[in-house]
C-alpha cells in the first residue's frame, strides 16, 4: 500500500505495477482515442459553439494531469512489502474502529492513498485527520483526532489487518 514521508511514497510491488500500466494506457492508447475524438469534433465546424469539441478537450486535460500526478509517484515511490499482520495500524491495513467506544457505532476503512481508493472499501489517507490519529495505535487502544470545528473525537481500534483487495 503506500505511505507518504517526504515526498516518497511506499507501495506493494502490486500497486505499482497497477499504477505502472495505469500510467502507460493515458500515455498510450488513451492519448490516441482522445486525440481522434478531438479532431472528429474539429471537422464538425464551428469551435465555439462546438460542445463536444470542449468536452473532449475538457477530458484531454483530465487525463493529461493525471499523467502528471501518476509520473510524479512513480518517479517517487519505493516498492516493499505489505504491512505486517501484527494489529498495529499503519498504510496499507483495513482498519475497524467504533466511536466513542460504542462497539455498535463503527467504521471499517483502508488507510491508503487515494490511489487506492476503490467502491469496495472506504479509504482514509494517512495525512487525513482521523488517518493521523490512528496511524501506529494497536488494536484495543484508544486514539483521538480534531474535527474541522476544532473539537476532538475519540475512536477505539477494534481492528487492523492487512489490505487484501
Amino acid at each position: 500500500m503506500t505511505q507518504t514521508s517526504d515526498n516518497v511514497t511506499w507501495l506493494t510491488q502490486e500497486a505499482y505495477d497497477k499504477l505502472k500500466e495505469e500510467l502507460e494506457y493515458l500515455s498510450g492508447p488513451a492519448r490516441t482515442e482522445i486525440a481522434a475524438k478531438i479532431a472528429a469534433a474539429r471537422e464538425e465546424g464551428d469551435l465555439r459553439e462546438n460542445g463536444g469539441y470542449h468536452a473532449a478537450k475538457e477530458e484531454q486535460g483530465k487525463q493529461e494531469l493525471r499523467v502528471r500526478q501518476l509520473t510524479q509517484l512513480l518517479e517517487h515511490a519505493r516498492v516493499g512489502e505489505a504491512p505486517a499482520d501484527d494489529g498495529v495500524v499503519e498504510p496499507g491495513m483495513v482498519v475497524t474502529i467504533a466511536f466513542d467506544g460504542d462497539e455498535d457505532d463503527t467504521l471499517t476503512f483502508l488507510l491508503a492513498s487515494r490511489e487506492y481508493a476503490s467502491a469496495d472499501i472506504e479509504t482514509y489517507s494517512p495525512q487525513s485527520p482521523l488517518g493521523t490519529g490512528v496511524n501506529g495505535k494497536r488494536v484495543g487502544e484508544d486514539a483521538q483526532y480534531e474535527l474541522p470545528n476544532g473539537k476532538f473525537a475519540s475512536v477505539k481500534i477494534l481492528a487492523a489487518k492487512p489490505y487484501s483487495g
